[in-house]
């Protein structure tokens, strides 16, 4: 009997030394971890470190238009002239494009990575460098380009689909009910709002492919997530490029395109705050 003891104490050791600390058993599950809880405080300093690393990028864009970056001509013009906010004459101010769009993202995810590395934990830094490229490939370029494409596949039908709207007149049965001049503005507000719907969709699809895709292949992280509902607030990027690219002709597209900085600051903010959720354990 203290022979067969021993023996089971042997095979204990033999396992636990020739074992990895940490390396699950088989039938692991994933149990959740005690983290540090970012403060307040913690999420605003990512949220600006996100904003400062974009500000060069602003300045640079900001300066080719023609725009004073002299701090004492800045505080001289009113608010709603300074470059961020100024949105006509379009010929004369910030285009924010794909090239342009691209460059901002990237400087606020490593902006707000920078800041999540400042304020967090250093058990959550593999979590954050997974997310960089999560936000920037799956979250930014993947559906940015796709919005574009697409936007720019409309444009060139954009004439006919709108001339074949349907449109009433004065004389026409319907104009008792509703105005001419309201219905047909409806009517040729449907070409563009499905062009810019059908490539937003396109691009989060698209870009949930490659986030998933991304965890498989790098990250050995096999992950199915299909896309929600809550996955179209992070891509305001993406619908105002739509919009500013479909409506080229009006003053519109340009005013929509001053929110597209304000809402770059979403993936720095998400690739600094992002941490391991949850560790494998016997």
């Amino acid at each position: 009997m203290l022979e067969t003891i021993s023996n089971n104490y042997a095979d204990q050791s033999r396992y636990y030394l020739n074992s990895p600390i940490g390396v699950p058993s088989s039938g692991a599950k994933p149990v959740p971890v005690t983290s540090k809880k970012l403060s307040v405080s913690d999420k605003l300093i990512i949220s600006g470190a996100s904003a400062l690393a974009m500000t060069p990028i602003l300045a640079f864009l900001a300066h080719r238009k023609g725009f004073s970056l002299n701090p004492k001509n800045i505080i001289k013009t009113p608010i709603k002239d300074w470059a961020l906010f100024k949105y006509k004459p379009k010929n004369k101010v910030i285009k924010f494009e794909e090239p342009q769009i691209i460059s901002l993202a990237s400087a606020s995810v490593l902006g707000g990575f920078a800041g999540g590395v400042l304020v967090d934990d250093k058990s959550n830094l593999k979590a954050k460098k997974r997310e960089v490229l999560n936000q920037l490939l799956g979250n930014v370029i993947v559906p940015i380009l796709c919005v574009g494409m697409g936007a720019r596949v409309y444009n060139k039908f954009a004439d006919t689909l709108i001339k074949s709207m349907p449109k009433i007149t004065d004389k026409s049965k319907i104009a008792k009910y509703i105005k001419p001049q309201t219905f047909n503005t409806i009517s040729e507000a449907v070409p563009p709002s499905l062009a810019t719907l059908i490539s937003l969709g396109i691009g989060i699809i698209a870009g949930n492919r490659v986030s998933n895709l991304i965890n498989e292949k790098l990250y050995h992280k096999k992950v199915e997530r299909g896309v929600r509902a809550t996955d179209f607030a992070p891509h305001v990027d993406d619908l105002c490029l739509a919009a500013t690219l479909v409506n080229k002709n009006s003053g519109f597209g340009s005013l929509v395109g001053r929110i597209i900085p304000l809402a770059l600051l979403v993936p720095g903010y998400k690739t600094g705050t992002t941490q391991e959720k949850e560790v494998l354990q016997a």
